[in-house]
């Protein structure tokens, strides 16, 4: 487990060590401490894996949860030594929060001040954001063979690769084929932003967190004063994003039938149309904005909330009490399954409404008998119950989170939305976390607890649940 983890670390020092040539082109003074630690973590890492290198076997289903969860953990560790070492953020507590909220795409942060943090230490945040969206353990899985390593498994283990479509029999090739899609996405951004009018590098660094739907901005506003074209931009990628992965896989090879009959795709589009419209006449009712710039602010809050990207195009803190509600409601949704967004997931939603439909129907009629269908396939009924176990663990969590940060002195819609927005990895939440402010506040327990949350969030939960179970560790 260690050796695995070892090679996820080897590939974050290089990451960190291609902050080093943005430090030098903007003439930063911390490129030494970065070097430094290049140094330290690949110290660490390489030593962690000449050390374990004849020790390796096949991985259990038990070593594949283990390895997931010390992967998260100490990548997020690790990602906190170029913030302490260069004094961009000096308190472990403080680098630990922003890096765990990097690497878990959620987009919550500690800085009062992103502006006047050097650039080089931006490129690491935005970084961190890229390599947690697709999951730096997909990375590793889809070079397992160059390291003769087995436990292929351990990618369900991570939570970040549920697909509803097959579209190769092997693992590790649809690792490898995610990853190519995740990057021609990321440089298509890329070209756009630039096109748009933005600076190279907050268009690489933008770009990073929109396909991460990670949402941390090289700006303190994030996107508030960016112009209309680069939010546009930024809405397309974002709801992009926040699709399963291998519809885009079907549609590059022309497999347009399966993409556009997509269950999960089709009302995860609807909830955005619908909810952005009814956002959209509220603002030019309230505000007397234009309908443009109404349906332009909806538009870019909704895709931004669902996808759990957590960039801000306005402060939606001011918004009608029925805008913020709609807000919420989005909050709680989430991205679509096999998508790099956070929350329950809308294929979730999808077959517990399909579920509830069924058991409605069987009290009308008890005789009347038929089985739930997702995308044209029977769906077993062993595996609705696992749908709303799953619903129940995470509002049981987002409950149980809420009570204990409500215990460190915050205000209720503080302390609920700052659960809500952590486990879900959304980013800003309400009032004294809200999407012109920021974390850095919250006590120190509250920040190691909702690090905590992020993690939880980001391995949906039952991945790092089962390893507080007796029978877990049971021979």
């Amino acid at each position: 487990m260690l050796h695995v983890v070892s090679i996820s670390l080897m590939f974050e020092t290089i990451f960190v060590l291609l902050c080093v040539p943005v430090s030098i082109y903007y003439h930063e003074a911390v490129t030494m401490q970065l070097l430094g630690s290049v140094f330290v973590m690949g110290a660490l890492s390489v030593f962690s894996f000449l050390f374990t290198r004849k020790k390796i076997r096949e991985f259990s289903l038990k070593d594949n949860y283990i390895a997931v969860v010390l992967t998260w953990v100490l990548i997020s560790i690790f990602g906190a030594i170029p913030y302490m070492i260069t004094g961009a953020i000096p308190l472990f507590k403080d680098a630990f929060f922003e890096s765990v909220s990097g690497f878990t795409t959620t987009g919550s942060s500690i800085l009062r001040d992103i502006e006047i943090v050097p650039k080089a230490l931006l490129f690491w945040r935005a970084e961190t954001h890229w390599l947690g969206g697709m999951g730096i353990i997909v990375l590793v899985i889809a070079l397992m063979p160059y390291f003769n390593i087995g436990g292929q498994q351990m990618i369900m283990a991570e939570g970040s690769f549920f697909s509803t479509e097959k579209i190769k029999s092997r693992t590790i090739d649809v690792a490898k084929r995610m990853w190519l899609i995740y990057v021609a996405l990321t440089l298509m951004e890329i070209v756009a932003l630039k096109i748009s009018g933005m600076g190279y590098f907050d268009s690489v660094c933008h770009s990073f967190a929109t396909i991460a739907t990670g949402g941390f901005s090289t700006k303190n506003k994030s996107l508030i004063d960016a112009l209309p074209s680069t939010q546009y931009i930024v809405i397309l990628f974002m709801i992009l994003s926040g699709m399963n992965f291998t519809l885009h896989y079907l549609f590059v090879h022309g497999r347009f039938k399966k993409v556009f009959k997509n269950e999960e795709m089709r009302t995860y589009l609807l909830i955005i149309g619908i909810v952005s419209i009814l956002i959209g006449i509220v603002l030019h009712k309230t505000f007397n904005v234009s309908w443009e710039k109404g349906m332009r602010d909806a538009l870019f809050q909704v895709s931004s909330v669902i996808t759990a990207t957590g960039f801000v195009s306005a402060n939606y803190q001011i918004w009608p009490g029925i805008a913020k509600a709609l807000v919420l409601f989005v909050m709680l949704i989430g991205a679509c399954a096999g998508s790099t967004g956070g929350g329950i997931k809308v294929a979730r939603y999808v077959l517990m409404f399909k579920s509830i439909r069924l058991y409605v129907r069987k009290i009308i009629n008890p005789n009347w008998i038929q089985i739930a269908r997702f995308n044209g396939e029977n769906i077993g009924s062993d595996f609705l119950p696992s749908i709303f176990g799953f619903a129940f663990i995470y509002y049981t969590t987002i409950i149980v989170g809420t009570f204990v940060m409500l215990g460190t002195g915050l205000d209720i819609p503080t302390a609920s939305s700052s659960v809500i927005t952590t486990l879900g990895g959304v980013g800003p939440g309400f009032n004294a976390v809200g999407p012109i402010e920021n974390f850095a506040d919250i006590s120190t327990f509250g920040k190691f607890y909702l690090s905590f949350n992020m993690i939880i969030g980001r391995l949906e939960i039952l991945s790092a649940l089962v390893l507080v179970l007796p029978a877990f560790w049971r021979k």
